[in-house]
Order: C-alpha cells, then sequence, then structure tokens
C-alpha cells in the first residue's frame, strides 16, 4: 500500500478541533476536490461534521473506544477508501502512545497540532496535567483558541515551553484572527559564555534543549552537577553523569545525562555526586547505541546533592 500522509489534530472535548477540522477541509489549498480524504473520529464532541460539510472526496470512520483503535481497523479502512490523505481527530483522555502504535507502517503523521481552548486549558493542565503533557511533547504546532485582550499569553507560552521548546505556538480570537506568539524564551544560562554554568534548577531546561539542538553544544565548556552512574564494563574512565528528571508526574521520572570521559584522579562510584567540567561534543558511543553528547572531563570535585534531587522545568 502507497505511504499516506496523517494530519493528527488533538486536544480535550469541546476544544475546538471539529471546527479547526471544518476549516482545514475547505482550504482549497488543502482539498482540491480530487484527493480522496479519510477523516477518522476518536470522540463525539458538541459540534459535528455534516454532510456538507463532507465532500464525495471525504470518508468518515468513527472509534468509539481506544481498544478499538489498532492497526488492523485503521488499515481496513485505508483499503476500502484508498485515501491520498488521512485526518485523525484524536481524543484528548486517550495517550497519544496509542495511536502511534495502532499507525500502520505505511501511514506517517506528517503534522501533529494541539488545538486547545485558552479558558479552560489551564484548569486541564491543573488537574490533568500527565495528559496535557502526553499532547505537547509531540506536537509541532500549538493553537491557543477564544483568546480574548485579557487571555495571560505569557502563562499559555509558559505551559507549551514547560514540556517543549520547539513547537510554534499561535492565538486565535473569537472572530478567528490568528497571531503567532512572539514572547521571547531566552535560556537561564548564558550559552555564549567562556564556561557555560547550569544551576542545579536548570539541569532539566538545558538536558531538553541539548537534546533538541545538540549542534549549538558542540565544543562548548560547561559546567554542572550531577549524580555518577558507573558500569565495571566500560573502559577508558567512562561513566554516566546526569540527573533524574520529571516531566509531569511520578511515573515518567528518569535518569537522563552525557556520556563522561575523565575521572580526574577521582575514585568515583555510581551514586556519587560531582560537579564536572570540561569540553561537551557529539560523538558514536555505544551506551548510546549511535551519536550522542559526550563530556571530556577536565574538572572533576565531589559535591552535596542538591537541594531538590529531582530536576524539574518548574
Amino acid at each position: 500500500m502507497k505511504n499516506i500522509p496523517v494530519y493528527l489534530f488533538t486536544g480535550f472535548l469541546e476544544s475546538g478541533k471539529t471546527k479547526f477540522i471544518k476549516e482545514t477541509l475547505k482550504d482549497k489549498n488543502f482539498n482540491d476536490g480530487k484527493k480522496k480524504f479519510l477523516l477518522l473520529l476518536c470522540e463525539d464532541g458538541e459540534e459535528e461534521f455534516s454532510q456538507e460539510d463532507l465532500g464525495s472526496n471525504i470518508s468518515v470512520f468513527t472509534f468509539e473506544d481506544e481498544d478499538a483503535l489498532t492497526t488492523d481497523r485503521i488499515t481496513a479502512q485505508c483499503k476500502r477508501n484508498k485515501p491520498d490523505i488521512m485526518l485523525i481527530e484524536y481524543n484528548g483522555m486517550w495517550k497519544i502512545d496509542s495511536l502511534y502504535r495502532a499507525l500502520p507502517e505505511f501511514a506517517s503523521v506528517f503534522q501533529e497540532i494541539f488545538i486547545s481552548d485558552s479558558e479552560t486549558v489551564m484548569q486541564y493542565n491543573r488537574n490533568m496535567r500527565s495528559l496535557v503533557v502526553d499532547k505537547l511533547t509531540s506536537c509541532e504546532m500549538v493553537v491557543f483558541n477564544r483568546v480574548k485582550p485579557d487571555t495571560d499569553r505569557e502563562a499559555l507560552h509558559k505551559l507549551v515551553r514547560g514540556v517543549s521548546r520547539s513547537a510554534n505556538i499561535c492565538y486565535e480570537d473569537p472572530d478567528g484572527n490568528i497571531e503567532f506568539d512572539d514572547i521571547e524564551d531566552p535560556l537561564p544560562y548564558d550559552i555564549n559564555a567562556d564556561v557555560i554554568e547550569i544551576r542545579d534548577e536548570d539541569f532539566a531546561i538545558f538536558y531538553r534543549d541539548m537534546s533538541e539542538d545538540l549542534g549549538k553544544y558542540n565544543g562548548k565548556r560547561i559546567r554542572f552537577k550531577g549524580i555518577v552512574a558507573r558500569d565495571d564494563s566500560l573502559k577508558d574512565e567512562t561513566f554516566a553523569l546526569g540527573r533524574h528528571i520529571m516531566i509531569c508526574c511520578q511515573e515518567d521520572i528518569a535518569y537522563r545525562g552525557v556520556v563522561a570521559k575523565g575521572f580526574c584522579g577521582k575514585k568515583i562510584k555510581t551514586r556519587d555526586w560531582v560537579i564536572a567540567e570540561g569540553v561537551l561534543y557529539v560523538a558514536y558511543d555505544k551506551i548510546y547505541g549511535g551519536e550522542g553528547p559526550c563530556l571530556k572531563v577536565e574538572k572533576l570535585e565531589f559535591a552535596d546533592k542538591p537541594v531538590q534531587e529531582l530536576a524539574t522545568f518548574y
């Protein structure tokens, strides 16, 4: 079967996903009336698709249960309708991984857009933060709709940037006018300093930024505190140095760090807290199974654990 691009629209109930999809399908630059579309719906909202919204080139299928979202069922719909493009209106209460696991190999997500009501998203974030983070982590664009003059755009900006530094953000007012986010988002440290000093409270931000733009750190001298992880199978004074990071909740805590090389005469062991300084470079290492950030350690000293051992974005 031919490759099918997928446009994925995520968000919570009554967030405006259906309206957004309708407008997308009415755009003649997107829907020329000739290409065939398959629209997969994963929830029943207040606003529905009418026959007027759906031309003869648009087929619709509804998944009413997350367990019903399977590779076989999606494949069957593609074989039946032979679409050129697939659109998915995804249920905000379902995990994104459920969809990505279910997508057939011939279907690739071309763009993922998170659509949110600016008036209710903070309440969702307070009560169901793990689901908000789930939708923000992989999206390329966030659309906040129903934005009014007194809407706190900076709070919305921080909500997104607490999870992703790469997603584009735009604000849509009740009349449909759209403005793109232009709030400056400086790093909490000087990336051009002779020695980039990473404070304990900024480690999570540093690690995320490094992961998203590793080349920016290649050749930079850096200094940060971390916890040692050693494996006796590693040679040449190699160890991992990092922190346990929590994105939103206890369940997603994971150790994240860099491959470090050089003990500087210290007898370090797993779970030691140290401050390391050295040059960061990009290289292949078996720990990564490919290229990744490596630190040539030039200074190493034992240190007290941070006041907050768990690194977070807040």
